[in-house]
């Protein structure tokens, strides 16, 4: 209607899933990860998962980031069936829009921070001097301008976070899944990544994805999706957030 505002409602979402189902075993031994999920997500969203061990929110996020496939259903990804693509497609789909950071943060030990940052750009053949100048910009941008050239053993454990989330952003993702992030933080420094995060989706518009377990981590969210026993049980939009 002229003059109404789109809601997200009416966005065309970047990502959905329909009856997603994801069966491990079979038989008297299979077991039922997720039961017929629904869930759609537009592009601009931050989105908190939540549920208890268990529950398939980690099972969700796999799919979701082309690591594992449902067993049955769909997935699509801005409108394209990811179950229809093959295993080099699906690597590309991870490689040019999703961004990933694990509560491990994963890091290679003996590899400079900037290395470090540069490994998916290796992944999409860019050039050295390419590399060079997007991981230094990326770890300027979450405040590790210096420190290029430290590993991980010279870096505490809210640097080396700052440095995944660096790696994550540097090929400038539709999409980033973060899982637990903050899980091997305190609470200072798990505030300072959810800040990171936070300008990263009001200010680059990146689409995020968290699983957590904390309720003060879920709040800088603007939505929060609760699975249970591989079922969403509920999806609330949040009035207020944690300011960024």
């Amino acid at each position: 209607m002229p003059g109404v505002a789109p809601t997200l409602a009416d966005t065309p979402p970047l990502i959905e899933l329909r009856g997603v189902t994801k069966v491990y075993g079979t038989g008297a031994a299979a077991m039922h990860a997720l039961r017929g999920v629904d869930l759609r997500v537009a592009a601009g969203e931050f989105v908190a998962v939540m549920g208890p061990s268990g529950s398939g929110k980690s099972t969700c996020m796999n799919i979701l980031g082309c690591l594992d496939t449902p067993t049955s259903g769909t997935y699509l990804f801005e409108g394209v069936d990811v179950g229809a693509l093959d295993r080099n497609q699906r690597a590309l789909l991870r490689r040019h829009y999703l961004g990933f950071v694990f509560q491990g943060y994963n890091l290679l030990n003996r590899t400079s921070a900037l290395e470090n940052v540069e490994l998916p750009l290796i992944y999409r053949g860019e050039s050295a001097a390419t590399r060079h100048d997007r991981a230094r910009r990326a770890l300027a941008s979450v405040g590790l301008d210096g420190w290029e050239d430290h590993t991980p053993g010279e870096l505490s454990g809210g640097q080396q976070q700052r440095v995944a989330i660096a790696r994550a952003i540097v090929t400038e993702p539709a999409v980033l899944l973060a899982d637990e992030p903050t899980g091997n933080l305190d609470t200072a420094r798990s505030r300072e990544i959810m800040d990171l995060l936070t300008t990263f989706n009001r200010e680059h518009g990146i689409t995020i994805l968290m699983v957590t377990h904390e309720a003060d981590m879920a709040a800088y969210a603007k939505r929060v999706v609760h699975f249970v026993d591989g079922l969403v049980e509920s999806d609330k939009q949040r009035e207020r957030t944690v300011p960024a």
